[in-house]
């Protein structure tokens, strides 16, 4: 079992920026992504960004140009979000993928509002 400490949410106006981090207690030995998803009132869960131990990037089309995702280290995970939009707004969730299996692991998810 993986767990993780999420932290960098809270309240933003537009234009403005958060950063979020995620610390895992642990990785496993083969390859895995990292990464946050997120989830807006009444939507599905969506991939914000994600980066592969191996430092491959992948990020969706609406935040591409805007978010950046980086590793400080193999446990944790930082997401810069710049020039924020209401759309950005939601719960976001810290998330391990083993490549191998697929297996998911989640946060328990941290809330971005973004208002004036």
């Amino acid at each position: 079992q993986v767990h993780f400490v999420e932290s960098g949410g809270g309240l933003v106006q537009p234009g403005g920026s958060l950063t979020l981090s995620c610390r895992a207690s642990t990785v496993p030995n083969g390859a895995y992504d990292m990464g946050w998803y997120r989830q807006r009132t009444e939507a599905q869960r969506e991939l914000v960004a994600s980066i592969s131990n191996y430092g491959m990037i992948e990020y969706a089309d609406s935040v591409s140009g805007r978010f950046i995702i980086s590793r400080e280290n193999p446990l944790t995970v930082t997401l810069q979000m710049n020039d924020l939009k209401s759309e950005d707004a939601g719960v976001y969730y810290c998330n391990m993928r083993l490549s191998s299996s697929k297996r998911d692991f989640w946060g328990q998810g941290t809330q971005v509002t973004v208002s004036a």
